[in-house]
């Protein structure tokens, strides 16, 4: 009988033992675990953008945005990733319809211009002339009339109604998810905010 008490004891003093040690390993565990963080992906910038840089910042100089450099590239980035003989996609306000500038530095000089343009009419709210530069500066007036400045719910209504009066919708095609749910296939409703998000990501690199 005392040969089997002591066994239980040796037993009750091993398991203790065991308890202890996975306590301490579970411990160990959750000290040295750490919480994985999300971080919502950069986007990244093309090389071509990032080459045009010297030349965007002279025109920008040129027409009185120079402050706006990271932000013309942003648009420049959206537009066409810096890509073809019109990386600003500005033939439309140089002349009227698509495709007639062939030359990237015209491209440029006339984006910047009508950029700068716009601002200026906008009265240098920068949302409202980021936003412009995709819809057209009828936008600008669209939004005094309406709600006095840029907000994301005038740019969708907008957007709305333009493509509504078109005369062919088989010409606009919606460029996002969001827009054809909303029947806003009228230029880009979060033009804006992709503009914006390239932005910022220039403005880091340049304090690298």
């Amino acid at each position: 009988m005392k040969w089997k008490k002591k066994h239980r004891d040796t037993l009750k003093k091993t398991a203790m033992i065991t308890i202890l040690l996975c306590s301490l390993f579970v411990g160990i565990s959750l000290l040295s675990y750490e919480k994985p963080t999300s971080t919502a992906e950069q986007p990244a910038i093309s090389k071509d953008v990032e080459n045009y840089r010297p030349i965007v910042e002279d025109y920008a100089d040129q027409y009185d945005v120079g402050k706006y450099v990271d932000v013309i590239l942003g648009m420049m980035m959206q537009e066409s990733g810096g890509r073809g003989n019109d990386p600003m996609q500005a033939s439309e306000s140089y002349c009227g319809e698509r495709e007639c500038i062939e030359d990237p530095m015209l491209s440029i000089k006339q984006g910047i211009y009508y950029f700068s343009k716009n601002l200026d009419v906008a009265g240098g709210d920068l949302e409202l002339a980021v936003q412009s530069y995709n819809y057209g500066s009828g936008f600008i007036d669209y939004v005094r009339e309406h709600s006095g400045s840029y907000s994301q719910e005038t740019a969708i209504a907008f957007s709305q109604e333009m493509y509504q009066k078109v005369p062919n919708q088989s010409d606009y095609r919606c460029i996002r998810e969001e827009s054809e749910e909303l029947d806003a296939c009228y230029g880009d409703i979060f033009y804006l905010q992709s503009v914006m998000e390239y932005r910022d990501v220039l403005a880091a690199k340049g304090t690298e």
